[in-house]
């Protein structure tokens, strides 16, 4: 059975809940990913002679499993599991990352015992077992780890975060330095501020063939988390992790020199003060500082960026995220930018949003450093992405679309208004070799600026309509028939202001427009079918969502008022909702719809049947195609019941005044209802004649026993209505999963692709196109709005008013002179 995303994350993220206690999430995600780490590896090594990767006899996870209950768990752990598994790999000293037998963190006797049981527990999930599934394959087994790194970051502050670079970010450093281009794993890529490792990892992700990683990282802990990492990403040979610090002791040397390499990434701690710990810069043997100055004490931003442009080979690409600051502080900071620049070894700036990191809130940007055929650079590439992004709890988070428009303008060199932009070297001189951003890239929205002479005079200034000619140029017809002239430079709507929207909607012009996008999403689905077909066990499903993806937005190209690249966050957003891991169940299953019975704990631990289910195709999907009689008759029911309440609340409410029929009842209920009943037949044979009833209780059949028995009738009907619908349900339920086992291959596609993926995406983008008219009718409306009413009308409302005011306050004798 394939392992589902959402299934693996939750049952990762219920691991943490059994440590929580008095550990932060910088302490506990030692543990955690470290049991990820035993786990994976014994279910795919384990008895494997030909492995990389040793799993001693007794180090197993399933060895970790015999130690449930037992009272000295955690040295265990320790002892049988965790060091004979790293020294047979030759880490030991490298991954003891978390001491399973700390009191401490995890308590003492029972606790901690119980603690370990538990967390040992959750590991043998069905949704944690990667023995007999292609997890390994492309990124479930990342995408969990990223899962886990994000939430420990979000949980541990500011101060614990730097373990942790923000995938989305690590992604635009690797697309932006042509590793896409190394074709042989000779080629290297190096971190010398390496965390997680994750850096790395992406950029190994864009070489064809794989990369050599090297990477330096001076916290143990985390040095032993990148090196896990690498490790659960198939990397165990090619990665290099080495500890201490990068500055003043850097580990990789060739002959005394720093080794050089073909691609550097790197996220250095912000504006560290103590960089020149162990070292006298100009004395530095490696010679970073010389010829560029040396960095303030206080402040070591340029100290990294130095040493990677020292790391790279004379032909050397490097990404590096830095603080603002970097672009403009000037002193010593200034001269050293000065000089890299006079270099042209700066390719390109990429303004980041603000807070987008866990250890700052601070805006942050990318300097891209390119050696090669610099000396033919004219200038510096700039985007200030500030803007993109979308808020995620308490930070903000690049959205798929924000990375794909950033490494586009960037990597084609499009200059793009409010965006991006190629500035030559002699404007940089000019601003004294000043990079901040908003120096050369405009970003502000234009004013809206009043009319005067409408506000005055009325009408809708004409240079605002024009305004809106984008929209005129797709819908040629539209305008004559919305706005006629009023006097020189100024029009009034055509239609009422309330209609505007419906005449837009119902347009000519509009609906072929429509009909022209819609014309494209068919195309795209036409173009797509074989590939959606295609889906089995040799699938790769990141370069199946690419191939996808990267179609639709090519499709939705340079189209009028829709914007590629939100039409292209659909189809990534529905990827990661739903579409990723039906592919991964296709991939392990095949084009079957395979039930499970839903089972669920109760709080005293005791299992509960809750019905069945289909990971793949939605109980919906299968009703509405082949089940659809059933579910309109339950449809029916439920239409009869709904209108029996109705007419029992308008019965209620309408007799429920004190002289009324239900007057006098505490609840209206079957009960009380009955002896209302009682009562009243036994009055009537006493008192044939009944009485006239009040003024304030005229209503038809205002009969009290009519009415009582009427609602009586009613509340039967209710409760009847309610068993056939329950019984109808389960015929349906019952129907529907008979429906199932009867499902052929070609059905099931039908399903899959036509029903729920294509009818999503389509009903997603068509959300674009209403988006557009939208926009058109609300700017339309605010200008019609604006300029509704002229001055002098408005001063004779407020003379109306004010004598209108006057005359009450006469009346009520209020006068004044």
């Amino acid at each position: 059975m394939a392992i589902k995303k959402s299934e693996l994350y939750s049952s990762l993220w219920e691991s943490c809940n059994e440590l929580r206690g008095g550990m932060d999430a910088s302490q506990y995600k030692d543990y955690v990913l470290t049991m990820l780490f035993v786990k994976y590896v014994s279910d795919k090594y384990a008895g494997d002679p030909y492995s990389l990767i040793e799993v001693p006899e007794g180090a197993s996870f399933e060895d970790m499993v015999k130690l449930k209950g037992q009272t000295d768990i955690g040295d265990r752990i320790n002892k049988e599991i965790l060091r004979p598994l790293f020294a047979a790999n030759e880490l030991e000293g490298s991954m003891e990352i978390a001491d399973f037998n700390d009191d401490d963190k995890l308590g003492e006797g029972k606790e901690k015992v119980d603690r370990l049981s538990k967390l040992i527990a959750i590991f043998e999930t069905p949704a944690l077992n990667f023995k007999d599934n292609r997890a390994e394959d492309d990124d479930i087994l990342g995408d969990a780890y990223e899962f886990l790194m994000r939430h420990f970051a979000t949980e541990s502050g500011k101060s614990k975060g730097q373990f942790y670079t923000p995938s989305e970010v690590s992604r635009i450093l690797s697309k932006v330095i042509d590793v896409d281009k190394a074709d042989k794993p000779s080629y290297t890529a190096y971190d010398p501020t390496c965390g997680s490792g994750s850096l790395l990892l992406k950029v190994a992700d864009e070489a064809p063939n794989g990369l050599s990683l090297y990477g330096q990282e001076k916290d143990i802990a985390t040095k032993g988390l990148a090196i896990m990492n690498m490790w659960l990403h198939g990397y165990a040979a090619e990665a290099k992790i080495a500890g201490k610090n990068s500055i003043s002791d850097p580990q990789f040397k060739e002959n005394d020199k720093l080794k050089r390499f073909d691609f550097v990434v790197a996220n250095p701690p912000f504006s560290v003060k103590s960089w020149s710990n162990g070292i006298v810069p100009m004395d530095d043997q490696y010679r970073r500082f010389q010829g560029f100055g040396v960095p303030p004490d206080k402040n070591g931003d340029y100290a990294f960026l130095l040493h990677i442009i020292a790391s790279l080979k004379s032909t050397g690409k490097a990404a590096v995220i830095l603080p603002h600051g970097v672009l403009f502080r000037g002193n010593a900071e200034a001269e050293i930018r000065q000089n890299i620049l006079e270099r042209k070894w700066i390719k390109g700036i990429i303004g980041l949003p603000a807070n987008l990191f866990y250890g700052t809130g601070i805006p942050a940007c990318i300097i891209v450093i390119d050696k090669e055929n610099a000396e033919e650079r004219k200038g510096v590439f700039m985007i200030d992405a500030s803007k993109g992004f979308i808020k995620d709890g308490n930070k903000n988070r690049l959205r798929e679309q924000d990375i794909h428009k950033i490494v586009d303008a960037f990597n084609r060199q499009w200059e793009i208004d409010k965006f991006s932009r190629f500035v030559s070297f002699e404007e940089i001189e000019k601003n004294e070799f000043n990079l901040n951003i908003p120096r050369y890239i405009d970003t502000q929205e234009k004013e809206d600026i009043q009319d005067l002479n409408a506000h005055l005079s009325g009408g809708i200034p004409k240079a605002d309509i024009d305004e809106l000619s984008e929209y005129w140029t797709v819908y040629p017809t539209m305008r004559k028939e919305l706005f006629q002239p009023l006097r020189e430079g100024y029009m009034k709507l055509s239609v009422p202001k309330e209609e505007v929207k419906a005449h837009i909607l119902n347009h000519s012009d509009f609906v072929s427009y429509n009909e022209k996008i819609n014309l494209i999403f068919n195309e795209f689905k036409s173009d797509n079918l074989k590939r959606l077909h295609s889906i089995n066990k040799q699938t790769k499903p990141k370069q199946f969502i690419h191939e996808l993806s990267e179609d639709l937005l090519l499709k939705y190209a340079e189209k009028p008022l829709i914007n590629r690249y939100e039409v292209y966050q659909h189809i990534m957003n529905y990827w990661a909702e739903t579409l990723k891991d039906d592919v991964y169940i296709l991939i392990e299953d095949g084009w079957v719809a395979k039930t499970r019975r839903i089972i669920e704990k109760g709080k005293t631990g005791k299992e509960k049947d809750k019905g069945w289910t289909c990971d793949l195709i939605p109980k919906a999907l299968v009703i509405n195609r082949y089940v659809k009689d059933e579910k309109d008759k339950l449809t029916s029911l439920e239409t009869e019941l709904e209108q029996v309440e109705a007419d029992l609340s308008s019965l209620e409410e309408e007799h429920s005044a004190e002289e009324a029929a239900f007057g006098e009842l505490d609840k209206i209920n079957k009960t009380e209802v009955n002896n209302l009943i009682k009562t009243l037949k036994k009055e009537e044979k006493q008192m044939p004649l009944a009485a006239e009833p009040s003024e304030e209780y005229d209503t038809e059949n205002a009969n009290p026993l009519a009415i009582a028995e009427k609602w009586i009738k009613l509340y039967t009907k209710k409760l009847q209505l309610k068993k056939d619908i329950k019984v109808q349900e389960k015929t349906l339920d019952h129907k529907t999963f008979e429906h199932y086992a009867k499902l052929t291959e070609d059905e099931v596609r039908q399903l899959v692709i036509e029903d729920k993926w294509m009818s999503r995406l389509q009903t997603d983008i068509q959300s674009e196109i209403d988006a557009i008219s939208q926009r058109l009718t609300g700017r339309i409306k605010e200008l019609a709005e604006r300029y509704a009413h002229t001055l002098d009308e408005l001063d004779q409302e407020n003379k109306t008013l004010e004598d209108k005011v006057s005359k009450h306050l006469k009346k009520m004798g209020l006068v004044w002179s």
